[in-house]
Order: C-alpha cells, then sequence, then structure tokens
C-alpha cells in the first residue's frame, strides 16, 4: 500500500454498534451558547460603531441637523488640527506602558515564584485599586504631586526635577499640571493591567526549568534571559496592549493632573463631543485613534514572536 492511500477500515462485526453522526439539534449546540455573545457584540460594539462611522461622513449642527454628505475632509481637517495631540498621546501612553512593565515584572515574578503563602495577599493589594472608582483614585494624585508636597520636596532634594525639567517634563520645580503628573496617573491606573497578565504566565512556567538551567550551570541572569523571560512573552504582549491601548484614549488623567499644554486625543474627543458639540470631527478623531492603535497592535503583535496570550 503506497503512503498515499488511507487505510481499510476495520471490518464491523454483527454485535458491533455503528458509529452514528450526531444530530442536527447536538451540531447547533456550539452555535445556540454563542448567540448571546455575538448579540452582544452587535448591538453593543457593531453598530455603534457603524453609526459613528456615518456621523465622521456628515455636516451639518445640532440647530439645523446633521446630515450624511461622505465628507471625508473632516479626517483631513481633525488630522491636520489635533496631530499634536495624537502625538503626545502616544507618548504618554507609551512612556506610561515601559513603566507600567518596568514596575510590574518585578513585582509579577515575586507574587508568582517566591511570595509563597502570601500570594493572595499581595494579589488582593494589586487589585486593590479597583475598589474606588478610577475618579477618586487620579483625585488623590492631586494631593500627592500638590506643590510643597512631600513628593515634590524628595524629587528637589534629589535634583531629579532638575532632569526632569531638562527634558522638558516639569517645570518650575512643580509636578502638578506637567506632563510627569500625567504619566504618573496612567501608570499609576493602568499598573494592574499589567501585573495580573505577567503574573499569570509567570505562574505557567515549569520550577523544573529553572532547575534544568541551574543543572547545566547557567547563572540566575542566564536562567531568566534565556527561560523565564521567553516563556513570559505572552503576559509580557498582553499587559502592553491591556496598558496601552486605554491609556492612549484615556482623558481622565490629563484633565484633572494636566493642563492646557498637557491635553491628550481623548481631552479632544470629548470635548468636541459634549461642549463644542462638533460630533463629526469627534468622530472622525475617534476613527483616526482606532486606526493608528491598530496598526501599533498589528505590528507589535507580529514582532513580539509569540502566539499565544494569556
Amino acid at each position: 500500500m503506497s503512503l498515499t492511500e488511507a487505510p481499510p477500515a476495520p471490518p464491523t462485526g454483527p454485535g458491533e454498534p455503528k458509529l452514528r453522526k450526531p444530530s442536527t439539534r447536538k451540531r447547533l449546540v456550539p452555535y445556540w451558547l454563542l448567540l448571546p455573545g455575538i448579540l452582544w457584540l452587535v448591538v453593543f460594539f457593531a453598530l455603534p460603531l457603524v453609526y459613528q462611522a456615518s456621523t465622521s461622513v456628515q455636516t451639518g449642527s445640532l440647530e439645523k441637523g446633521f446630515e450624511v454628505t461622505w465628507h471625508f475632509q473632516t479626517y483631513l481637517d481633525a488630522l491636520r488640527d489635533y496631530y499634536p495631540q495624537f502625538i503626545r498621546s502616544l507618548l504618554y501612553a507609551g512612556t506610561a506602558t515601559i513603566l507600567c512593565l518596568l514596575l510590574g515584572y518585578p513585582l509579577a515574578y515575586l507574587i508568582a515564584f517566591k511570595a509563597g503563602r502570601w500570594r493572595n495577599l499581595v494579589l488582593v493589594l494589586v487589585i486593590a485599586p479597583f475598589f474606588t472608582s478610577f475618579l477618586i483614585r487620579t483625585l488623590a494624585w492631586k494631593t500627592i504631586l500638590a506643590d510643597g508636597g512631600a513628593v515634590v520636596d524628595v524629587l528637589g532634594t534629589l535634583h531629579v526635577l532638575d532632569v526632569t525639567s531638562w527634558l522638558g517634563w516639569t517645570e518650575n520645580n512643580r509636578v502638578l499640571a506637567t506632563p510627569m503628573a500625567v504619566v504618573c496617573g496612567l501608570t499609576y491606573n493602568f499598573l494592574p493591567f499589567m501585573i495580573l497578565p505577567l503574573y499569570t504566565s509567570l505562574e505557567r512556567v515549569d520550577g523544573r526549568l529553572h532547575e534544568a538551567a541551574g543543572d547545566l550551570y547557567a547563572t540566575p541572569a542566564t536562567t531568566f534571559r534565556k527561560v523565564t523571560f521567553p516563556l513570559s512573552m505572552p503576559g509580557v504582549v498582553s499587559g502592553t496592549l491591556l496598558t496601552f491601548i486605554p491609556a492612549s484614549g484615556d482623558y481622565v488623567n490629563a484633565e484633572l493632573l494636566g493642563s492646557t499644554d498637557t491635553k491628550m486625543v481623548g481631552s479632544v474627543i470629548q470635548s468636541q463631543f459634549l461642549r463644542v458639540l462638533d460630533y463629526p470631527t469627534a468622530a472622525a478623531l475617534s476613527f483616526i485613534l482606532m486606526a493608528i492603535v491598530l496598526l501599533m497592535v498589528t505590528v507589535y503583535i507580529r514582532r513580539s514572536g509569540t502566539e499565544d496570550l494569556v
């Protein structure tokens, strides 16, 4: 028999039951189970997205009404007028994501491998900020970073503010209403979104791999570089996405901790929707931001070299 030919089916005896195909009702069970989720996505995601797409190509005013005229010039005008806010949003979000990774990875590593019986307690402390509202957590940073506070005094004594002022992140020996304050708020508010995927990924690493690396005379640094970090890449990718995507569209931190010079594109969208009442421009800004983030995420996932996410 050639390799390309299928082997013959084994003969069925008179007393052996024949395999029957599942009924149509059973084959449809998975689709019925998926139906509520699909309806949820269609009603609360797809339809609003289509509505916003139609809004972005409308012209008119709130008093006279809006009409779909396929005015794509709105996209070009929005990108031309507000490109500094786009660059600022991506810069702030990227900086906060890097800080969250640098702060969250060691903590997730300690929870996964060193916490022992204290693991559950530390995990509760990580998610404890979620027990209060996003707004309250952000307002607390206004007190923490206030002029004359302990944080500003320590940073000034250590001459950190001199460096950040030279970089343009602070000014006049103050932190509040500067880019540094916005990035601090973003880092604090989205840090749990980095730690939890990292912890989940690190917890899956088999400890016997570390022992095998030690048996092969690998140093702890080599073990981390060759074993631990590559195996935790799904958590790194998931954590960075969960941090960067919402941070790039955030406007609460920029409104409460920043100034007019630190406005992010989320602040512009919120203003266009609720204050200026220019719905087409607001919708166009939203789609431009979504397209930029989607492009960056696609490139990042392909370059990350991992096939699964936590």
